[in-house]
């Protein structure tokens, strides 16, 4: 089979197209004919070095992606194969990842895809769609699950909506019931925040952003989804109610978080950082299931008529598609792996 590896850490280079066999699935596992890979920051992250410690002398590169189980290791339901699936956290902790034209990953990894969702869809599933449900569910006094009317009478700020986070945030959110606002640097993102349905988008480069917030929720937002914390902190607190919640992902721009503690200690702030590897079993356990159920009920569609620009790469040319990453190209980057 062909796959993408690296060997040492390093730029968009050190990605190497090899022939590989293919795996065999051990108990509890299955094997999935790749045909999309959805690549994430977290991927050249992991490939450059700077975000986590090289675990495998060779690595094949991606969290997520979708495809069809063609075969199943013991313990596991030979039903399954033939099944179209989502997958999330391939690579986590694993030497391989969904860049290549087979993978196997733990039977709970490949989550079950409706026949009317493509395979696009799946492969943007994984780490944006479960980090959005992870920001939507960590309130004090909100939900913990999603589902249509968890989110009812809440405001939702998601910053940045037209990155692929962002794009998740405002779809569950409004699948929930919430009201969502969302912040954009330019025209050309507002129209994507608004085709992914968020009902207010507000360009802080043309207006006071809190100000046209405030007017939208006078009593202030309950959940404010963070792209960009040390950019945004002070925005947040301008427009949080007493008890609300900032649930940061990252921190777009690098710029130091300078935190008022008396601000925070009146407002009861709860600010909450939070990523996908260290969020717990059980609380992605959950998200899988929302996420499985809002895509089922069609809420998380892709595409630029979506709010979501799709950019697609053959698999050889999987470097290109870690510099569209690294360099902020505004949509989903994808890899095509196999017809």
């Amino acid at each position: 089979m062909k796959a993408i590896i690296y060997r040492d850490n390093g730029g968009p280079d050190v990605l190497q197209l090899v022939e590989r066999d293919q795996p065999t699935p051990q108990p509890g596992t299955v094997r999935v004919r790749v045909a999309v890979s959805g690549v994430n920051p977290t991927d050249w992250q992991a490939r450059s070095g700077t975000a986590h410690r090289k675990l495998f002398p060779e690595i094949t590169p991606h969290l997520d992606g979708a495809g069809v189980i063609d075969a199943v290791g013991e313990g596991v339901d030979v039903g399954r194969v033939g099944q179209r699936v989502w997958l999330f956290m391939a690579a986590a902790g694993r030497p391989t990842g969904t860049a290549a034209e087979f993978t196997v990953v733990p039977a709970e990894q490949a989550v079950p895809l409706p026949d009317e969702a493509g395979f696009d869809v799946g492969a943007s599933l994984g780490v944006p769609a479960l980090t959005a449900h992870r920001a939507l569910t960590v309130a004090e006094d909100g939900p913990r699950r999603l589902h249509p009317g968890a989110l009812d009478g809440r405001v939702v700020l998601a910053a940045g909506g037209a990155g692929a986070v962002g794009h998740a945030v405002i779809q569950l959110a409004r699948w929930a019931g919430a009201t969502v606002i969302s912040t954009v640097s330019g025209p050309e993102k507002a129209k994507l925040a608004t085709a992914a349905g968020a009902h207010h988008v507000i360009n802080y480069r043309e207006t006071d952003p809190a100000a046209a917030i405030r007017a939208i929720a006078p009593h202030g937002v309950d959940i404010v989804a963070e792209v960009a914390l040390g950019a945004n902190l002070a925005l947040d607190l301008a427009v949080l109610r007493t008890r609300g919640t900032i649930a940061t992902y990252a921190n777009e721009g690098g710029q130091p978080v300078e935190l008022n503690v008396g601000q925070n200690m009146v407002l009861n702030t709860r600010l909450q950082f939070l990523v996908l590897y260290t969020a717990g079993p059980q609380a992605r356990a959950t998200a899988v299931e929302d996420v499985a159920a809002a895509v089922h009920d069609g809420a998380l569609p892709v595409g630029k008529e979506h709010g979501l620009p799709l950019i697609r790469f053959p698999l050889h040319r999987t470097a290109d598609a870690h510099r569209a990453v690294e360099t902020g190209t505004v949509g989903k980057v994808l890899v095509d792996v196999t017809p």
